[in-house]
């Protein structure tokens, strides 16, 4: 298959190819942050640059080190950039996501911990690609999540997380982008505060008729009701494409991740699917990983602490593995000389 672009890999023969060590990785990250020119923080531009380590590289005129993945979600990871690559790829070419376990066990590593944490940090730089506004006529409503009780149906239900969805919509038809965000709850404040974030100021916005959008929307948007008792219709029918993007987003958390998500972590699932459905027209999963690298090299870094919210206090001190820890081994591999030749095949 021919490259469809030169900036990124558009199958896996391509990416095995492009990515066959830490060095290439590392390379192509510079190239994502600096172009075909590095920058030293005490002179600029570092014309002939010294490469001190896998990671570092030394400007000559100033003896400054500059490191390669500083700045980055890649900072301070002991994880090859093999398997970082690796895990973006992953990610980006399966349309309904992959789930920590499967990374681990792909990548080898020793720890689910590492594997949700590599994620995760993706996740992080996801959020970065839904700053922007959706425009036009855009529907609004909301919908729940998950709840550990047992509660009512609509919004008076109890134990569940409430997730506020606007989507654009095209004309003759079809949808556009979407932006979701977790409210408290569905009053007038909240509501306010979610379409000033996500939507552009005089757009039209269309509801089922709750009251509270009435005062959200007042002065700043055109307000168009279509409610769902007097119209006889169901809800789909009068709100389709909200109602299409919540059973997606439910299927979607059931199916990739078992429903097994953390409320705390919530909002980082929904930045994924907000990155995965606003790029489902793409037209190559190449495009989407050099997308998501993008992302990845320009988002700020993010610690296992400041990942992990409310964590579980541990009744008992844990004990820490027994020899010496080892960083996750490099997915460049040399080639090995026809193992298979030092045994006799089985009958």
């Amino acid at each position: 298959m021919a490259t469809r672009g030169p900036h990124y890999p558009s199958s896996e023969r391509e990416f095995r190819a492009w990515f066959q060590d830490d060095s290439a990785c590392l390379d192509y990250l510079d190239w994502l942050r600096w172009g075909n020119q590095l920058v030293c923080t005490g002179y600029g531009t570092i014309n002939n640059p010294r490469q001190v380590s896998g990671r570092v590289w030394c400007c000559v005129a100033c003896t400054a080190r500059v490191s390669r993945t500083a700045g980055t979600i890649f900072q301070d990871t002991r994880t090859p950039m093999t398997s970082w690559f690796t895990a973006a790829w992953e990610f980006c070419i399966d349309k309904g996501g992959v789930s920590a376990l499967a990374i681990q066990r792909r990548l080898e590593l020793g720890s689910y911990q590492t594997a949700w944490m590599m994620l995760h940090r993706f996740r992080s730089a996801m959020a970065l690609a839904g700053r922007d506004k959706v425009q036009g006529e855009v529907e609004v409503d909301e919908t729940f999540l998950g709840g550990v009780r047992s509660g009512g149906r609509g919004r008076g239900a109890l134990g569940k997380v409430i997730v506020a969805i606007a989507i654009e919509r095209k004309q003759p038809k079809g949808y556009g982008r979407i932006r979701l965000r977790i409210i408290p709850d569905a009053s007038a404040r909240t509501l306010g505060q979610f379409l000033d974030e996500t939507v552009e100021l005089g757009a039209t916005v269309v509801t089922d008729g709750w009251l509270p959008y009435q005062k959200a929307t007042a002065g700043k948007f055109t307000h168009v009701v279509h409610r769902i008792a007097p119209s006889g219709q169901q809800a789909h029918f009068v709100l389709p494409g909200v109602h299409r993007v919540a059973s997606l987003l439910k299927r979607w958390v059931l199916g990739t991740y078992q429903g097994s998500y953390h409320a705390d972590h919530l909002a980082e699932y929904l930045d994924e699917f907000t990155f995965r459905f606003n790029r489902r027209r793409s037209p190559d999963r190449g495009l989407l990983f050099y997308r998501l690298m993008m992302l990845a090299a320009n988002a700020d870094p993010l610690t296992y602490k400041q990942a992990v919210r409310n964590p579980t206090p541990k009744t008992t001190t844990p004990t820490p593995p027994s020899g010496n820890r080892r960083a996750p081994r490099s997915l460049s591999i040399p080639k090995p000389a026809k193992p298979w030749r030092s045994t006799e095949p089985q009958a």
